[in-house]
């Protein structure tokens, strides 16, 4: 015989208090995600060099390396049979006398960017060609526009330059241009260039419109060889207290004619993340997880404070519950040998 009271709830327990039979199988977890990741999602960050069977380790960046084209040709081909959908190009002149003070060989056609994007574009028809977009990797200064005699940007004639590089860049072949120098107004002097030049119809404007100044960009400082040679990027990156005027360059950037726009860093910005998909509601939000996070997870694997890889879906799946859709992450290639699709 089977008593009532056996079927009656435990005293005091309220039913709506009860939440486990939610997510106490693995499917089931999986279940409470509004979004998963996706291979799709992830955009892979290329260090690009003059040096076309250069090979280099980046101590600061495990498992990353800078590679001349023929190099990254190859390393490429084994992640697209992964699945790799984008990239994003960083060129890197290694040669004497490469830099100037207005950073002339960011779009030289013999160059390590516009080369990549042709060679990608010839050996990979259906992979995602992006081009970050700025200065500081080609100037003698290191800084990401053209300088007045004090120092300060010049921001006329970097816009110009910038566009001027931008275009440059679809001309190649890029699908996408990224403008990451933070210069107020290149992102409506880019656009009106690839609509002079008929391109841009068919490529995508991603701004880095909320960049903050901060001390995540070593590693990638190191990579790129874009360390300023005096001063810092104070001036025009955000500061990252300035919640306020995120708002506003992203505000900004998409009434300037940006398609998508970035959040750069991610980890320590997710409520900044979380403001641009309401404010950008309409666009592609992408998160940067930089170089310093990057390495800082890295890092706190190799003492045995976390698990690498329950650390990398851990902070990538919050980027996707601020509501970010797109992730540009150096963890891409771990994260096509771990997701199914």
């Amino acid at each position: 015989m089977v008593h009532t009271a056996e079927f009656l709830p435990a005293t005091g327990t309220d039913i709506s208090s009860v939440l486990a039979g939610g997510y106490n199988h693995p499917l089931s977890r999986e279940w409470q995600a509004e979004r998963q990741l996706t291979k799709s999602m992830f955009i892979y960050p290329l260090f690009v060099t003059d040096s076309p069977d250069e090979e280099t380790d980046i101590p600061s960046l495990p498992n990353i390396k800078r590679r001349g084209v023929n190099k990254m040709v190859a390393h490429v081909e084994t992640l697209v049979a992964k699945g790799l959908r984008a990239v994003i190009l960083f060129g890197v002149p290694l040669k004497e006398g490469a830099k100037d003070a207005v950073g002339t060989a960011a779009d030289d056609p013999e160059g390590p960017v516009i080369q990549s994007i042709k060679v990608l574009r010839a050996r990979f028809p259906d992979l995602y060609v992006m081009c970050d977009v700025c200065l500081c990797e080609y100037t003698s200064h290191g800084h990401c526009g053209v300088l007045y005699e004090d120092g300060s940007i010049k921001r006329e004639q970097s816009v110009a330059r910038l566009a001027a590089v931008a275009v440059n860049y679809a001309k190649a072949g890029a699908n996408a241009v990224a403008p990451s120098d933070m210069i107020d107004g290149r992102v409506k002097d880019i656009k009106l260039g690839l609509i002079n030049a008929g391109l841009a119809h068919k490529t995508l404007l991603m701004s880095y419109a909320a960049k903050f100044a901060g001390e995540l960009y070593g590693p990638f400082r190191e990579a790129a060889g874009s360390v300023p040679c005096h001063g810092d990027r104070k001036a025009y990156q955000l500061p990252p207290s300035g919640r306020g005027l995120a708002h506003r360059a992203i505000e900004r950037d998409l009434n300037e004619g940006a398609d998508a726009i970035i959040v750069k860093p991610s980890t320590f910005y997710l409520d900044i993340i979380a403001d641009a998909a309401v404010l950008a509601k309409d666009v592609p939000v992408c998160a940067y997880h930089v170089s310093g996070e990057y390495a800082m997870l890295h890092a706190a694997a190799t003492q045995g404070v976390v698990d690498l890889r329950s650390i990398a879906f851990e902070s990538h799946r919050g980027f996707l519950r601020a509501g970010a859709r797109l992730i540009i992450s150096y963890f891409t290639p771990e994260f096509l040998e771990w997701l199914e699709f």
